[in-house]
């Protein structure tokens, strides 16, 4: 996978998800995705960058909507990106971004779902990001390994039907995405960077 930015490294499996982090990272990449649900043109230069493996396309364009999260460490697998934060020094890194499960098909990244994920999640993030209460709650039923409640709060602000899954992973959560005009799942995934 490409990288460019931040180092990534190994964070300590005893390090807890903290609201702030959560509410760090939703406020940076909140412009992000309101700029790829409401703007196609940028949504789809956005997915040719990530294809093609683009790293300064991809911060360009990341600088030109959301810059603090374009000083973060910023990577692509030709079918997905990654957005990842320093939550506590000197190790401990989250990273937030959208893919396609590996393994499924390469250098493709389709806009017209990246845009129906990014406004379904939109509310999800702005809650996060303006909701300390919320972040909170959310931080600790992570922490506790609570899938049902986890699940009971995503789904509050994600009532949609093409998300078919949310889980608890890697300290974080992952959300699994399918609409009936692709061929393929997407997953929305913050979680914690062990490597």
């Amino acid at each position: 996978m490409l990288y460019r930015g931040a180092a990534r490294r190994k964070g300590s499996a005893h390090q807890r998800l903290h609201a702030e982090t959560l509410r760090k990272i939703s406020a940076a990449m909140l412009p992000f995705y309101k700029a790829i649900a409401t703007r196609r043109a940028f949504a789809v230069q956005w997915s040719r960058a990530v294809v093609q493996g683009n790293l300064d396309r991809m911060k360009s364009l990341l600088c030109s909507v959301a810059p603090f999260a374009a000083k973060q460490g910023l990577g692509t697998n030709g079918i997905g990106y990654f957005v990842s934060f320093l939550a506590q020094p000197p190790m401990l890194y989250y990273t937030n971004g959208t893919t396609i499960p590996p393994g499924t098909v390469q250098f493709t990244f389709e806009p017209k779902v990246h845009r129906a994920i990014a406004k379904t999640v939109f509310p999800l993030y702005r809650e996060l990001a303006r909701n300390e209460c919320f972040a909170s709650a959310l931080a600790k039923a992570i922490n506790r390994q609570d899938q049902r409640a986890v699940h009971v709060m995503i789904r509050s602000l994600i009532p949609s039907s093409a998300l078919k899954s949310v889980d608890i992973e890697d300290g974080g959560f992952a959300l699994l995405f399918k609409y009936p005009f692709s061929k393929y799942p997407y997953r929305n995934l913050l979680f914690r960077e062990f490597t």
